[in-house]
């Protein structure tokens, strides 16, 4: 593991005065590549280790990291083909190889009794995570993520990724187009151009791309993620962005069905990107739960 300070200036405030969190960037050998991971600091208290959604990066947490450090210590980690970590070829990004992925993480970093946030394809991650390697895992916390796959999700997923890769001649112009996908967003410009600025890696030709593989779209395939709450046996919360249709009753009552240890929190004013767009309340729903079943 190699470690390379890089606290972030904290120069980015938002309408809600929320500033994202300086980390030290580090790296973690899983599945014979070198991943990347954000650590918030806080060592000695209770491990908790973030999982991004697809196309996005380890800094998503970084506004949510400062309401959480003062409790725990707080990791973020780039999946494979995502922010810092490596691109595969040829692609393997199937959600059991990313939950294999973090199960070699967990190990490396000695985490024990750790809670597991995961947002979008990362909420997915972690629960296949959680439901194929219980023991370390404590705690799961998903926040709006697609539960019920259909076959023209992922059939869309697959176009969207197999469109050609759109170069950008420096960092600043990929940064004033970055927006979200899916659309929608209460989140401030300022915090999005913030995420834009994390969200560029240069190519041999000095031309700027977006910092995630397209393959991670082009080669979606599908997964069940309802069946695997049946082998989540730890309190678990889902987060649902309560102008997202991501996480509807009849989901959570389906969840709840399969583990009676879960619990579902809504966040109002903020869309599928929790996150970025709503991050206080995420946060106090997030701590709210944790406290509950400490």
């Amino acid at each position: 593991m190699s470690t390379n300070a890089n606290p972030d200036s904290g120069h980015h405030q938002s309408g809600d005065g929320i500033q994202p969190a300086p980390s030290t960037s580090n790296f973690v050998e899983a599945g014979g590549l070198q991943l990347h991971y954000l650590d918030y600091g806080s060592a000695g208290r209770q491990p908790m280790l973030c999982v991004h959604g697809g196309g996005a990066h380890a800094h998503w947490y970084d506004f949510v990291a400062p309401g959480l450090c003062p409790d725990y210590h707080v990791r973020s980690i780039d999946l494979r083909g995502h922010g810092e970590s490596p691109w595969v070829t040829p692609p393997d990004y199937s959600y059991e190889r990313f939950a294999a992925d973090l199960a070699e993480v967990v190990e490396k970093l000695n985490l024990r009794n750790f809670i597991l946030v995961g947002h979008s394809m990362g909420g997915l991650v972690s629960l296949v995570y959680s439901s194929m390697y219980p023991g370390r895992v404590s705690r799961l916390i998903v926040v709006d993520s697609n539960l019920k796959m259909n076959p023209d999700f992922v059939a869309n997923m697959r176009e969207r990724g197999s469109r050609p890769t759109l170069p950008y001649d420096t960092l600043e112009e990929l940064q004033s187009r970055y927006r979200l996908r899916p659309d929608g967003t209460t989140a401030p410009p300022e915090r999005i151009r913030y995420l834009g600025s994390k969200a560029g890696r240069q190519r041999p030709d000095g031309k700027w791309q977006h910092k995630f593989d397209r393959n991670v779209y082009a080669e979606r395939v599908f997964v069940a993620g309802m069946p695997c709450w049946d082998k989540v046996r730890i309190p678990s919360l889902l987060v649902r962005g309560m102008l997202s249709q991501r996480i509807t009753p009849q989901i959570f009552e389906e969840v709840k069905s399969r583990c009676q240890l879960a619990e579902l929190a809504e966040v109002p004013n903020s869309y599928h990107h929790v996150t970025v767009d709503n991050p206080s309340v995420c946060v106090r729903e997030i701590r709210a739960f944790l406290d509950r079943h400490a």
